[in-house]
């Protein structure tokens, strides 16, 4: 999957800083910029106030913005009333803006804006939940499995956050003061919505559980927030006695502010059903409604979602049959013999250490392998910047089996392709190439590359269906440009791949609108699809908890795909795919309708 997850910044509308802060620094020195230029500046320093770990992971916390290094967003309900009251003056403005005159990619980026902001609007006015602006990790609870600063912070600290210099050692020490008021406006929201009657479900809390005793447990010893800085210090050789003042924040107020929240999900537990859907929670249906629209960019209904996941998934189905048959898998249902399929010796990873340095390595031959024929699919490339890190331990219980996004936009801090090494069984020789085409190269890290070059508020804000859409039409180019031509099981690991995703959107309509259970859900991917039970548990997880988001994928890469298709017909022997796939990836993170417009743009420029 765009986590972090992704270019799309899990933290912006997570809290909000109330505090305004100087435009870009280059401003200072170039020309003078139209109204529009200025106003897009102001609406992304505005935003940005509000995250300044988002900041931190583009790069930018420099400069005039350099205070922002060591500050934490406000997750509480007051930092939640300042990111609305933020988005509600800045869209006034948006929206007043006369745009008779500007070009296209001015336009665009209005409608951008406009709709990440009126769609988030919608999001704060819900009862309860927490809402990414322009970003993909909407959900109901404020703390879960996957949800969470006990999760995000120490990540974040120890990935985003640079160690450079005794000033950048201070800013680190300073957020980890802002970490457990980070972490109490968390708890508190966990209580006003327990107090509204949403507890989420049992099963959910029992991981969420288990995962922050682990967090408490390290934090109490010191651990990985105090190991980091006390590491990078000596490896930098800055001097000064970090590992004693960071371990007294950690073992004390950290440590404390976990043991509340904690305390907190334990009294909700015995209150929690095992239902897995928002069926079963109050405003659950209109709040699954928002969410589906935020994640898909339409207004496709639980039924449409449903069907269209059914019909892909009997065509896709179709094109694997031959497939398995040629491979010698010729008895059972498509699910049946994918199953069968992944208990085959030649394409499983040694379990342990071996298996996983094992793993890393044969990614890092496919990307190698796309990176030879991306010149074939694009006129413009970018750099591709990609390291493929393991999951933090504590993040690998309630985590998907990867997920990827770009560095920050100066380059210095690399895309990263996040994997979940728990175990090697997550993981195929069959899958992997494809998992790499998704989450790296051309997928999330490239497209993220792209959209760094673009004004900063187009950065900051992203599209579930489009990130998502993109990532899959990454998966298909790699097909296309005949990376499986003499690796046919390849290509069984790509169409199964769109399978999954296919079947995502019956499984999250279905746990959130038809009322299914989640063991329906993980048994309609293992049995339809032949999925590793292993990752699908994790899965549907995360479908009860980041609601509606799963339907993203497909949808978007069906809309990128008509899109392709209405511009080889209206095109005919003057399109090429090469200015397709820059005009949709260099126009950047978009709602589905501003994609069809850039291709309205394209094929007009193209007839001449």
């Amino acid at each position: 999957m765009s986590l972090s997850r992704r270019q799309s910044l899990a933290t912006l509308g997570a809290g909000a800083a109330g505090v305004a802060i100087a435009g870009p620094a280059a401003a200072l020195q170039a020309p003078p910029q139209s109204d529009a230029a200025k106003l897009l500046d102001s609406v992304a320093d505005n935003l940005l106030a509000l995250s300044p770990e988002g900041a931190t992971a583009l790069g930018i916390d420099t400069g005039a913005r350099a205070a922002m290094r060591g500050r934490l967003g406000d997750r509480s309900a007051a930092g939640m009333t300042a990111v609305a009251d933020t988005l509600k003056a800045d869209l006034a403005r948006v929206r007043a803006l006369k745009t008779d005159g500007l070009d296209h990619a001015t336009r665009t980026s209005l409608a951008v804006v406009d709709s990440a902001y009126s769609v988030a609007l919608d999001g704060f006015a819900q009862p309860y939940g927490d809402v990414a602006v322009g970003g993909w990790r909407n959900t109901p609870y404020v703390v879960i499995q996957n949800v969470g600063a006990y999760l995000d912070v120490p990540k974040f600290l120890d990935s985003d956050h640079p160690v450079k210099t005794s000033a950048d050692a201070e800013a680190y020490l300073s957020r980890l003061n802002d970490f457990p008021g980070v972490l109490d406006g968390e708890t508190d929201r966990l209580k006003s919505a327990a107090g509204q009657g949403l507890i989420a479900p049992g099963f959910l809390i029992d991981k969420a559980v288990k995962q922050m005793e682990a967090t408490l447990a390290d934090a109490k010893a010191g651990g990985s927030m105090v190991e980091s800085l006390a590491r990078r210090t000596g490896e930098e050789k800055i001097a000064g006695d970090w590992r004693a003042r960071a371990a007294k924040i950690v073992q004390g107020p950290v440590t404390a502010a976990l043991d509340r929240q904690l305390a907190e999900l334990r009294a909700q537990r015995p209150k929690a059903t095992m239902d897995a859907g928002m069926w079963a929670r109050p405003h659950g249906d209109a709040f699954y409604a928002w969410a589906l629209r935020a994640s898909t960019t339409t207004r496709m209904t639980p039924e449409e979602v449903h069907a269209m996941g059914l019909d892909q998934l009997a065509e896709l189905h179709g094109r694997m049959a031959p497939i398995l048959q040629k491979l010698g898998y010729t008895k059972g249902s498509v699910g049946a013999r994918m199953i069968e399929l992944a208990k085959d010796p030649r394409f499983k990873f040694p379990e342990g250490d071996a298996g996983r340095a094992e793993i890393v390595a044969y990614i890092q031959t496919w990307l190698g392998k796309i990176r030879a024929q991306l010149p074939r699919a694009f006129r413009t490339l970018v750099k591709g910047n990609v390291e493929v890190k393991r999951l933090p331990l504590a993040e690998e219980p309630g985590a998907p089996a990867a997920y990827g996004g770009a560095g920050s936009i100066d380059g210095s801090t690399p895309g990263r392709m996040w994997l979940n090494l728990r175990t090697t069984d997550l993981h195929s020789k069959y899958s992997l190439p494809d998992l790499a085409m998704h989450e790296a190269i051309p997928g999330h890290v490239w497209q993220g590359e792209y959209a760094n070059k673009m004004p900063l508020i187009r950065t900051m804000l992203a599209f579930n269906a489009y990130s998502e859409g993109w990532a899959l039409y990454a998966e298909q180019l790699a097909d296309e440009l005949g990376l499986y031509d003499d690796f046919e099981v390849g290509r069984l690991g790509y169409l199964q791949s769109l399978a999954f995703r296919a079947c995502r959107l019956v499984v999250d309509t279905g746990i959130h609108a038809k009322r299914w259970t989640r063991e329906q859900g993980v048994d309609f991917f293992v049995h339809q699809n032949g999925s590793n039970p292993l990752e699908v548990a994790s899965e549907v997880d995360r479908y009860c908890s980041w609601v509606g988001q799963a339907c993203g994928y497909k949808v978007g890469h069906s809309e990128i795909v008509r899109q392709r298709g209405r511009a080889q017909a209206a095109l005919g022997a003057k399109y090429d795919l090469r200015d397709f796939d820059d005009i949709v990836v260099k126009g950047g993170n978009v709602p589905l309708d501003v994609l069809a417009q850039n291709v309205d743009e394209y094929i007009a420029g193209a007839k001449g």
